[in-house]
């Protein structure tokens, strides 16, 4: 089912197609920051838990797996 545009978002959207695709991107950024706003706390958590991830593999603490191993394993435990 489409949704029915009022006449001034038809014309920003009219307006917004014939943008380059890069202003178009920014558009949308926007509009989903919108929608859900970025928590910076939980951003900042993530960026530090990737950094002791990365550093647990650097340093061989873990392993690697690779991915079609893992997915093997589980359809061999699960029989799918």
């Amino acid at each position: 089912m489409e949704t029915v545009l009022n006449p001034d978002a038809a014309k920003f959207l009219e307006v917004a197609e014939s943008l380059p695709i890069e202003m178009r991107i920014a558009i949308v950024d926007r509009l989903l920051e919108s929608i859900q706003p970025t928590n910076s706390e939980i951003d900042r958590l993530w960026i530090e838990e990737v950094g002791r991830r990365v550093e647990e593999v650097d340093s061989g603490k873990l392993k690697m797996i690779p991915g079609e191993e893992v997915i093997r394993e589980i359809r061999e435990r699960f029989g799918r």
